[in-house]
């Protein structure tokens, strides 16, 4: 009788253990998912343009903020307080990629404002020389890409003249930034030209593997037959990506995010967003959040 109920305790006793060990390995394992879906890195990188929030940043400040704001890369818009332009010299190009080079901040491009949308053909052929001293700035500071933009379709020519000759232009300036490692990226910009059909028209017409697409993020991705069309147009052809306000609900960015991510895109999201008087935290809260529509966080 006692055997007995001394082999009943310790087989309940070997139980119990067993199932606290199985429950132990349990948490374990779920505490081990957890941790490795909360730390699991993003595939694209995160960024920041410097229109509009680093408009009055030099270029420590920038790059203090975005290793603060754990922000990968910067693309620098022309015009801003950073100052880097084609006037700088040789040492002082140098001197701009070594900084970055000795940071966690890639400058991962030049934001230019050239758009060769222009009837006027002399101005046309300034503007692509123009751009090309800009590539040549691109690679002395150590950038990986130019963005360029339409800006519209004048109505003394036909729509498709226009969206031929920024194509064309494209390609010459996709030839020659592919002998100094630039890519071309064209921002979705512009009254008509914003929109992805014409936008995939002028791809078709560079045709070149150094020029591609900056997505923008305008409303008018959902016109026409809606996002995932448009998106479809362009997909095989982007290159960098600007994002707004990411509480916008008008706009669609979690599933933008979703169908880059479905691509295999790695490249830069860059945050277009407003000025802040806490810069740092604004960043932060966009990081977050960017992360989290990603199932991230």
């Amino acid at each position: 009788m006692k055997t007995n109920r001394r082999h009943f305790l310790k087989t309940a006793s070997l139980g119990a253990g067993a199932l606290g060990l199985l429950e132990s390995a349990e948490l374990s394992g779920a505490a081990e998912r957890q941790t490795s879906y909360l730390t699991k890195a993003p595939r694209m990188k995160l960024g920041t343009v410097t229109y509009n929030l680093a408009q009055d940043w030099d270029i420590e400040t920038i790059i203090k903020n975005c290793e603060a704001a754990r922000f990968d890369g910067v693309e620098l818009r022309t015009g801003q307080a950073h100052k880097v332009e084609v006037a700088l010299s040789t040492p002082e190009r140098e001197q701009v990629k070594q900084r970055f080079a000795n940071s966690k901040v890639q400058l991962m491009g030049l934001g230019s404002a050239f758009d060769f949308h222009t009837p006027d053909q002399d101005k046309l052929r300034k503007d692509i020389a123009a751009t090309k001293q800009y590539i040549v700035l691109a690679h002395d500071v150590g950038a990986t890409g130019v963005k360029v933009r339409p800006n519209g379709l004048p109505k003394e020519v036909t729509p498709d003249k226009t969206l031929e000759q920024i194509g064309r232009s494209l390609r010459e300036l996709g030839e020659f930034g592919e002998n100094y490692g630039i890519s071309i990226r064209l921002e979705v910009h512009g009254t008509s030209t914003s929109l992805l059909p014409n936008i995939r028209k002028i791809m078709d017409v560079a045709d070149h593997k150094n020029v591609g697409v900056c997505w923008n993020s305008n409303q008018s991705d959902l016109e026409g037959e809606g996002f995932e069309h448009n998106f479809d147009l362009v997909r095989d052809k982007i290159f960098s990506v600007h994002m707004r306000d990411l509480y916008l609900e008008e706009y669609p960015f979690r599933k933008l995010l979703g169908r880059l991510n479905e691509t295999g895109f790695t490249g830069y999201c860059l945050a277009e967003i407003p000025p802040s008087t806490d810069p740092v935290r604004v960043m932060k809260y966009f990081r977050a959040l960017w992360l989290a529509y990603q199932g991230l966080l």
